[in-house]
């Protein structure tokens, strides 16, 4: 887990949202033309009225999904456009996945919250938001900007379906999981969680379970078979142990 101090993302995002600023950018438009379509997307969502503290949430919601898609840190800039090939390529139904590996390789917290809700979800059926928070706040420290970031990515992830609410306030439980049967956009997807974790290679029966990946099913032999096209190559490390190395 790469380590960093800052949460960055803080505020519930819609998958919507995403994918809106994701087809501006593959739509040609310049950083500027998208700000502004996004002003005008979210201004009776995000900020209703003139609440300058409104006004300052919208322009961090807008901050986050133009760092998710469009004004990416230049090292992410060849993956950021294979993730737009693989929204071109792939029905509307299937772009989740997509917006989860983007907001995966930009915002670390994001890899650290999901990463801690998978793990938690291994262990038990059900989890807290306490439960997460503890374990988020022991890597981040015990701030009230962590803590209210905690509590509104899982929102997110509520409002993008991988997590259920039940009955029990503040108790949530695992949606289905979905199946990514494309063996390049499931490789896509791995680069992302080793780029989060800021690590060149991890062994290839852990990464493609790797917690923060919860929602989505990988098929192994699939992957194998489409290394050759991707930026990651496999080594043998003993006599049979397979590791999944980032060139």
């Amino acid at each position: 887990m790469k380590k960093s101090s800052t949460v960055g993302l803080s505020l519930r995002l819609q998958l919507d949202w995403l994918e809106h600023t994701a087809m501006l950018k593959l739509s040609g438009a310049f950083e500027d033309e998208i700000r502004e379509e996004l002003h005008r997307l979210l201004q009776d969502t995000v900020s209703v009225g003139v609440s300058s503290s409104k006004h300052s949430t919208r322009r961090k919601v807008i901050c986050n999904l133009m760092k998710i898609w469009v004004t990416v840190p230049s090292h992410l800039e060849t993956f950021r456009d294979e993730g737009l090939q693989h929204l071109q390529k792939l029905p509307l139904e299937q772009h989740l996945p997509i917006h989860w590996g983007m907001t995966t390789a930009v915002y670390p917290f994001f890899q650290l919250l999901t990463g801690t809700v998978g793990r938690l979800l291994n262990l038990q059926d059900t989890i807290t938001s306490a439960q997460v928070y503890r374990r988020v706040q022991e890597q981040m420290g015990d701030r009230s900007t962590v803590a209210r970031a905690t509590q509104r990515v899982l929102r997110s992830l509520i409002d993008w379906q991988v997590l259920e609410d039940t009955e029990e306030k503040g108790v949530y439980k695992a949606a289905p999981v979905r199946s990514v049967d494309d063996g390049s956009f499931a490789l896509w997807l791995i680069e992302a969680a080793l780029i989060a974790s800021d690590v060149s290679s991890s062994p290839l029966r852990m990464i493609t379970q790797t917690p923060s990946l919860f929602p989505f099913q990988l098929d192994t032999p699939v992957l194998e078979k489409h290394i050759p096209e991707s930026r990651l190559e496999i080594a043998l490390q003993g006599l049979d142990d397979k590791i999944v190395v980032l060139k």
